[in-house]
């Protein structure tokens, strides 16, 4: 079986584990997440690495990702790259051919050790100091979009924070998924919107972006908030031809 990868400069004492990292995966059960594409923490030479296996694409994305774009894991490990301390530092990625064709593929990062994501103050209203998560949050965001760089699936999950004396520090995951160019006023405010917020919530948001981004606080809310509401009847009108229920 043939195999491409690249490997950080700064973790060139890793190759080892890239190019056996099957057989590391394989003997582990740290499961973070187990869905279609799997993650585990996996420590290897003192350090907590994080291990992302990603599904065997189909005959036809098999395809399309060996020979017309870039696979997951490879844009993982490069967008890590260049977004810099926005996410957990990239090890390397390695990709494992079958037939000549694109078969399993893994991308390494530094294990972050986060406290919480921004789902938990989102969805409890007891949570502590809500309010200046909410608002450093913003600032994130917006320090994010200042450097030219779109999370197309900024959502909960992917958003990791770890609290530090009185301030809070985030990374994004899953971040195969991502553009870098300048951003508009409706990119920049329609990217909270897989938040899935409640108003009052998003609100809090927008305010402290609008002001640190010298827009109109009101104008940037109602948009927002439209966007927000735009994308959860979206849902759930799916969810509906589902048969399945409804979340405000």
């Amino acid at each position: 079986m043939n195999y491409k990868y690249d490997i950080n400069k700064d973790f060139n004492n890793f190759k080892d584990f890239l190019l056996n990292i099957k057989e590391y995966f394989n003997t582990k059960n740290n499961y973070i997440h187990k869905a279609r594409n799997e993650l585990k923490i996996i420590p290897f030479k003192d350090l907590d690495t994080v291990v992302k296996s990603f599904k065997v694409p189909n005959i036809i994305n098999k395809i399309a990702y060996t020979f017309f774009r870039d696979s997951k894991a490879k844009k993982s490990y490069e967008y890590s790259l260049k977004i810099g301390d926005f996410t957990p530092k990239p090890i390397g990625y390695i990709e494992f051919y079958e037939n000549f064709l694109l078969n399993e593929s893994y991308f390494i990062s530094e294990k972050f050790d986060y406290d919480f994501t921004i789902r938990e103050p989102l969805l409890d209203k007891n949570f502590s100091d809500r309010e200046n998560i909410f608002r450093a949050f913003a600032r994130f965001t917006y320090q994010l979009h200042q450097h030219q760089i779109l999370h197309k699936d900024y959502s909960p999950g992917n958003i990791l924070i770890k609290k530090e004396n009185n301030d809070y520090t985030f990374k994004v995951v899953d971040i195969n998924r991502m553009e870098f160019h300048p951003l508009s006023i409706k990119e920049c405010l329609q990217n909270f919107d897989k938040l899935w917020a409640k108003d009052d919530d998003l609100t809090i948001m927008i305010q402290e972006y609008a002001n640190i981004s010298d827009l109109n606080v009101q104008d940037s809310i109602e948009k927002a908030l439209y966007f927000s509401q735009k994308l959860k009847n979206f849902k759930n009108m799916k969810k509906r031809l589902k048969g399945k229920p409804v979340v405000d």
